[in-house]
């Protein structure tokens, strides 16, 4: 709350005294009246609490009491009408519905105590208005909504001679799209120079939700905007040659846009720092580390890949004094479960999953949130081209269906990895390396935009191809 430098109108109280402006809700009240608005928004903040513990009371009962859903009463009854014959079938299902509520609602109770200890950091710091609390109301309420329609999972019957046999099915079927496979040059493609249309071995990129694409530009130092279907780009940071000052960069490698805050975050990995832009100022935020790759989560939470460290560490978007928590590898240069060599890309899911592109083992990692080592989700068979290996690979990104996707940098294409799966598939490129349409020259960055189109940093071919989606 700001103090007024001159006598105005009370919002509550209409009368011409010092007033203080509320940044919630940008109106201004005199002390006594500021008092009392004050006392509405702790008497709304309890209330959000109180609605908190009904909601975690419903949580433990349904955990507790997993057998009284609606699929396990189908079950029983289908059980008893079809006696003794179906028995073994009926306790198979049970299992298969039981471990699927309970992994669901362990994602819920998840998620619930993530926004618990927001409200439990809010009440405890007083520092909070109206935006803040509709904030914590509004994502109550989605995992509410989420909790009263759990499962997409249901019962499918098919009629026999004597019995009618059962199974579990889910609605939630994966989605294996298709891309055409000669791509459009969106940015760059005009040979390698640094000029506004040009890029010198560009390599992470970061598609905004107007399909404005950000590249960094690594060996021009710069960061490029390149508004949609423009014939060339704009710098939005560096740009001022190779050096270490606030204006300038040194091999930036990747870069995303906070679009809340309107911030770009820069790996500045030739002068060992992570570096935010916001409003043409610039601050370290992060200093002193070997930082490779950059991802954000829905949650805010920054993590920044170490390659010399061989670690992935993650925090908290403002919040940078403290030295990170390691959320993946952090064990020694190695290719044990737990370790990694020489990390690159990260992706980032809504259950705070990390993907790894663990370059130099030739596989991705997917190390679970809190999880002690990662498992093995795409290559691991060593370096080659066949569909089980990768070589060298770069970016990584999961779509909706838990599908990875891998720039396999060394074999020129880009692959797609089912979780489990012995090997993957190639969906754009594997035509060897060149400049054509079809062909891919050391894939590295990977996109998507909000209608699927897929967008691929080419590294030596110094361009963005966005091959589009087949609908």
């Amino acid at each position: 709350m700001a103090v007024a430098s001159k006598k105005t109108q009370c919002f509550k109280c209409n009368k011409e005294k010092i007033t203080y402006s509320c940044e919630g809700c940008s109106k201004r009240f005199c002390f006594m009246d500021l008092a009392e608005h004050k006392q509405i928004l702790n008497d709304e903040l309890n209330h959000i609490i109180n609605d908190y513990d009904e909601f975690k009371q419903t949580i433990n009962e349904r955990k507790k009491n997993p057998q009284n859903h609606s699929l396990i009463k189908q079950i029983n009854q289908w059980e008893t009408i079809s006696i003794e014959i179906i028995q073994q079938k009926a306790q198979e299902c049970r299992k298969i519905v039981i471990n699927s509520l309970q992994t669901f609602m362990d994602d819920i109770e998840m998620k619930f105590t993530d926004l618990s200890e927001q409200v439990k950091q809010i009440h405890k710091e007083n520092e909070f208005n109206e935006i803040d609390l509709n904030c914590l109301s509004n994502q109550l309420r989605k995992i509410r909504e989420e909790l009263n329609d759990p499962t997409n999972i249901s019962i499918k019957q098919s009629s026999q001679l004597f019995i009618n046999e059962i199974s579990i099915i889910s609605s939630r079927k994966p989605k294996f799209n298709k891309w055409k496979q000669n791509g459009i040059t969106v940015a760059g493609g005009n040979e390698k120079g640094q000029k506004l249309n040009q890029f010198n071995e560009p390599a992470g990129i970061f598609i905004d939700k107007n399909k404005n694409i950000f590249i960094a530009d690594s060996f021009n130092d710069r960061i490029v905007e390149w508004k949609h279907n423009a014939k060339q780009g704009q710098i939005i940071a560096g740009g001022n040659g190779e050096g270490n000052r606030m204006n300038q960069l040194n091999y930036p490698t990747d870069v995303i846009v906070d679009q809340k805050n309107h911030s770009i975050v820069i790996a500045d990995r030739g002068n060992r720092r992570v570096i935010q832009w916001l409003n043409q100022n610039q601050q370290i935020i992060i200093p002193n580390i070997d930082c490779s790759r950059l991802a954000m989560d829905k949650y805010g939470f920054l993590y920044v890949s170490d390659c010399k460290k061989n670690e992935v560490r993650r925090w908290k978007m403002g919040e940078y004094k403290n030295e990170g928590i390691i959320v993946a590898g952090g064990n020694g240069k190695g290719n044990r479960l737990n370790q990694l060599n020489h990390p690159t890309f990260i992706f980032v899911d809504k259950d705070q999953s990390v993907y790894v592109s663990d370059r130099y083992n030739d596989r991705v990692m997917k190390w679970r949130k809190d999880a002690k080592q990662g498992t093995v989700v795409a290559g691991g068979n060593g370096q080659g081209r066949n569909l089980n290996q990768l070589s060298y690979l770069q970016g990584v990104i999961v779509d909706h269906w838990g599908q990875i996707y891998v720039a396999d940098y060394g074999n020129h294409r880009v692959m797609r990895w089912c979780e489990g799966k012995e090997e993957g598939e190639i969906v754009v490129g594997g035509n060897g390396h060149g400049n054509q349409s079809n062909q891919l020259n050391g894939p590295s960055g990977l996109s998507f935009d909000d209608e699927g189109n897929f967008y691929i940093v080419n590294y030596s071919n110094h361009r963005i191809a966005k091959f589009e989606i087949i609908l």
